[in-house]
């Protein structure tokens, strides 16, 4: 049963990801320089971040399953508030670093970093329902 909580839970994160930067696409786009094609979709832009994507949230996922049995989280409350509290205080401040010494604007560690804190609060859900 862990194996499939951690398989649903990195679907729901990934799943998530596609309405978020759906609502953030154009300040994304901007922010990264990505450049767009004639149809307005971006140039070059094949399937490899949608694949690394997907076997990032399946890391992520299985890697707070671990730690939620270790550290006794069980509850969907604990869950939800302890995924948050991975993406808020573990992945946001990394995704702040990165794109600091990137030269990023700030709003793009907002858009990431609110992805990542709502997509680890989400898995937390989905791994405590389990």
């Amino acid at each position: 049963m862990e194996y499939l909580s951690v398989v649903v839970a990195a679907a729901a994160s990934f799943a998530f990801g596609a309405f978020w930067y759906s609502v953030f696409a154009k300040p994304w786009m901007a922010d990264v320089g990505m450049k767009m094609g004639p149809d307005g979709t971006p140039e070059g832009y094949g399937k490899a971040p949608f694949v690394l994507a997907g076997i990032a949230m399946l890391l992520v996922a299985g890697m707070m399953r671990h730690t939620f049995a270790l550290s006794g989280i069980d509850t969907l409350g604990e869950g939800v508030v302890s995924g948050l509290g991975i993406g808020l205080f573990f992945i946001s401040p990394w995704i702040m670093i990165n794109n600091g010494y990137a030269g990023r604007p700030f709003r793009l560690t907002l858009i990431d970093g609110g992805y990542a804190s709502f997509g680890c609060a989400l898995m937390g859900l989905v791994l405590t329902l389990f």
